[in-house]
């Protein structure tokens, strides 16, 4: 085993610091040891912050330890897309940057992530799991520059986080070269998003009617073969 690598946490670091610091790396360990303390006390002993700091600024269980690394993917995805890159990009390749660039950061630990996945779908989980979609979903809005504050804003958060969950479903089976599957199905799934916020607009504006969000979203998690 080699040595304990050296903190990049200030001598007294706060449990929030070293939450942020540990949560990037809990994926790789659970990947081999679970969502559970075993992975926090490796991911704590790889840069070198006390283990027992680290059980106690990411207690909770398993959930709290994905919710954590989650945060910790969003964190990164706002931090390799800053608000000028993107507002050089139309509103369709920004949405479609941002999830290729989450699934960029989690390819290296697509097995912690499949472990995720499995308990995040456990059904005491499911409404925990929502909420944490539902974030990210409003994380990569707002970089996208969205400021709806009326029934768009909730069906535009749930249409991405249903692109985002379909999406992902994808990306941890996916053995073809440079994820091409993934990105073909992302494609498809953002055109979808295209054409229902397109629909959304000209109903709007004539009134006559109201696209089903129900059934829209179905279709986003089920697609048809």
């Amino acid at each position: 085993m080699g040595s304990m690598a050296s903190s990049p946490l200030p001598a007294d670091p706060t449990l929030d610091e070293i939450r942020e610091a540990v949560a990037p790396r809990l994926a790789a360990h659970a990947a081999f040891d679970g969502w559970n303390d075993i992975a926090v006390e490796a991911a704590a002993f790889e840069i070198g912050v006390d283990a027992g700091l680290a059980k106690l600024a990411l207690k909770g269980g398993p959930m709290a330890l994905i919710e954590a690394w989650i945060g910790s993917v969003d964190a990164e995805m706002a931090h390799r897309l800053p608000p000028e890159k993107l507002a050089a990009m139309k509103i369709r390749e920004r949405i479609t940057a941002l999830v290729a660039t989450r699934l960029e950061i989690a390819a290296p630990d697509r097995e912690g992530q499949r472990r995720a996945l499995a308990i995040m779908a456990m059904p005491q989980n499911v409404a925990a799991a929502a909420r944490i979609g539902w974030r990210s979903a409003d994380r990569m809005w707002r970089l996208v520059g969205d400021t709806a504050t009326d029934f768009n804003h909730y069906t535009k958060r749930m249409t991405l986080s249903a692109v985002y969950a379909s999406t992902l479903a994808v990306f941890v089976n996916d053995d073809s070269d440079g994820f091409a599957e993934t990105r073909a199905f992302l494609d498809r799934r953002i055109e979808n998003v295209m054409r229902f916020e397109k629909a959304k607009a000209q109903a709007k504006k004539r009134r006559e009617y109201m696209p089903s969000l129900s059934r829209f979203i179905g279709r986003l998690r089920y697609p048809p073969r």
